[in-house]
């Protein structure tokens, strides 16, 4: 019998995947739950195993190329006298038509199934090796699994395996790791973002899968009747706090974040997302934050139930969500069950901004940079404050004006007057 091995659906809005690198090649055994071959969705790569066992027979999506979710990508046969019949069966669909079919198979069970089970090297719950890393480790017999990666964030890169192997290391010319995100609300100069290699100008480049899903979001997203409100935040105060417990490892995202967590607390309807007819009331506050990759589009990592963690937890996940998703391993619920997105570009200098809002949620906060400013009191007192310009979308459809800027008023007292509680 032989087998489709499909595109799988790695993500609710996943429609189409790209190979990344096929760890089976056409002849090989394969074992029933072994890994054939790695995908790239809208966010992450994911190992696929094979449902059954039998022999990879014919790849008919190569590694760098995409194909729609559900489409066959490879066949799978039982018995190694398949492996003709399922070529035959290509060939003739190839020449009775101009178009690339998948063959028809003689089972429409599925013959491999999305996991991320295999183990990592950098505790992440999977193997990170670069494709040139896995084929070289194949070639000279190097377990990846013993190895620890040099390269950004631990992945194991072809310079790991020649060093495990014992062999002199190819010369390569350095391209160098990606800046990671940095969250402060500062007023300093931010250090340039990575400048994408390879790029030669007047060049047009295709979009990659990531940049794919971030355009089909947002399109999504300007659909929506929305509306926007700002608000002048005072920072002294945190930025006191932020300097006491900032050697603890204490990030400023991560006091932004609670800080929104727990103000939702006290607003369930921000924290609220509209379904047909009915306003759906989110049990966990879960809070997205946008993060830049470094090959292009943007990622929200999810700090899930971040009103009911401590600061320094908070933090400690914010490193390794951040960590895991430029190496792209995050697992779908790590980034797509955000209830409120913060977006904050303060460590560039921006003034202000507006944010898109992510379709399935009520709002998103647009952060800015802190900046002193001059000010008057209620007394008329003149005296210079740091304040950031928060700017927070909403949807029209449930969240008043009114309801936001209450949300926002109660932010702005919680981080001025007592911030000092985030710690708690």
């Amino acid at each position: 019998m032989i087998h489709d091995i499909f595109m799988p659906a790695l993500s609710s809005t996943m429609t189409e995947g790209k190979i990344v690198e096929w760890t089976k090649y056409p002849g090989d055994k394969v074992a029933k739950g072994e890994t054939v071959v790695i995908v790239e969705s809208d966010k992450a790569d994911m190992d696929v195993e094979s449902f059954n066992e039998g022999y990879l027979a014919v790849i008919l999506v190569e590694a760098g190329q995409e194909a729609p979710v559900g489409n066959a990508i490879a066949l799978l046969a039982e018995t190694e006298a398949e492996i003709e019949e399922a070529k035959k069966r290509v060939a003739s669909i190839k020449v009775g038509s101009a178009a690339p079919a998948a063959a028809p198979t003689t089972s429409s069970t599925p013959a491999a199934m999305p996991t991320t089970t295999t183990t990592s090297s950098n505790g992440s719950g999977r193997t990170v090796a670069s494709p040139r890393a896995r084929k070289l480790a194949k070639e000279l017999g190097v377990d990846l699994k013993t190895l620890q990666g040099s390269g950004p964030y631990g992945r194991i890169i072809a310079a790991d395996i020649e060093k495990a192997a014992g062999k002199a290391p190819t010369v390569t010319k350095p391209v160098a790791a990606p800046t990671p995100v940095v969250s402060a609300i500062t007023t300093t100069a931010p250090t340039p973002a990575p400048v994408p290699v390879n790029i030669t100008p007047g060049e047009t480049v295709p979009l990659n899968t990531l940049q794919k899903a971030v355009v089909q979001n947002m399109m999504m997203s300007l659909q929506l009747p929305v509306f926007h409100i700002s608000y002048n935040i005072g920072t002294d105060a945190l930025d006191k706090l932020y300097k006491q417990i900032k050697s603890k490892g204490v990030t400023m995202t991560a006091m932004l974040a609670k800080a929104v967590a727990v103000t939702l607390q006290k607003h369930p309807i921000v924290n609220a997302s509209y379904v047909p007819d009915a306003i759906k009331y989110n049990s966990d506050i879960n809070i997205a934050v946008a993060v830049a990759m470094p090959d292009g589009g943007l990622i929200t990592p999810v700090l899930r139930n971040a009103d009911q963690m401590d600061i320094y937890s908070l933090s400690r996940t914010w490193k390794d969500l951040v960590n895991r998703a430029r190496s792209k391993q995050l697992q779908p619920d790590e980034y797509s069950t955000g209830t409120f997105t913060l977006s904050n570009l303060g460590m560039f200098g921006v003034s202000s901004f507006d944010a898109i809002l992510p379709p399935g949620q009520g709002s998103i906060l647009a952060i800015a940079s802190a900046r002193p400013q001059v000010i008057a009191n209620d007394a008329g007192m003149m005296g210079v404050q740091k304040q950031m310009t928060v700017n927070m979308t909403s949807d029209h459809r449930i969240i008043y004006g009114a309801q936001a800027a209450a949300f926002l008023q109660d932010l702005a007292k919680l981080i001025e007057t007592d911030p000092q509680s985030l710690t708690l």
